[in-house]
């Protein structure tokens, strides 16, 4: 198929200086929060970019379920390509797209895991059926003899772990990406589009702002 016909002229919005906030996250948490109003599907959601040994990169969905003033924090299972990836090579890089806003956030810097108290505090509030699915995905990523394999562990794992009473599994919990950088990607007229890169200083909490070239 031949798409170098389709294009679309973006028109909804802009990104000046004079709005920049002093911290990204401050900004992220209002374009989040305005993806949300708007009923944008998973707002939270983000493209996230991994690279072992191989140097290969790779890159999947994930949900973000928190930003804080370093970084934003998802959860995942330990033993997945994600989790081998990040073993070898604690870097990354997330990008949030919001499609109807045409608006993009690309955030890049160091993952490690968080304290395994947030990561129990947060999947025992997951939905029962969540949790068990945790269990039965073990290890995530690996090869599993049929559907009816899967269905039928996830029936057994009910069976051993009556709702409230579900065990945080060794093998997962939460990864936080600590920011070095954050770009802000706003859609303009002509592929004239508004970047603006918010970059830490080697030292300290400051951060610096500039704009590139689309």
């Amino acid at each position: 198929m031949d798409f170098s016909d389709q294009r679309i002229s973006y028109e909804k919005g802009e990104l000046h200086e004079e709005v920049l906030l002093e911290s990204p996250f401050e900004l992220l948490t209002l374009w989040v929060n305005e993806a949300l109003q708007q009923k944008a599907p998973e707002p939270y959601a983000i493209s996230l970019a991994t690279c072992g040994s191989d140097n290969m990169p790779a890159v999947r969905t994930v949900l973000v379920r928190e930003i804080n003033d370093e970084g934003i924090v998802f959860y995942s299972n330990y033993l997945s390509h994600k989790g081998q990836d990040i073993d070898q090579n604690p870097h990354a890089e997330a990008l949030f797209f919001w499609h109807d806003m045409q608006r993009q956030v690309r955030v890049r810097g160091t993952i490690a895991k968080i304290d395994r108290k947030k990561t129990e505090a947060y999947f025992q509030k997951r939905p029962y059926e969540s949790q068990i699915g945790a269990w039965v995905s073990q290890p995530q990523s690996g090869p599993v003899a049929s559907r009816q394999a899967m269905d039928d562990k996830f029936a057994e794992l009910k069976q051993q772990y009556p709702e409230g009473k579900v065990p945080t599994p060794e093998f997962w919990g939460g990864y936080q990406i600590t920011a070095t950088e954050i770009e802000f990607w706003q859609g303009r007229p002509n592929r004239l589009h508004d970047r603006i890169i918010y970059t830490k200083a080697d030292a300290g909490d400051q951060w610096h702002t500039k704009r590139l070239l689309p």
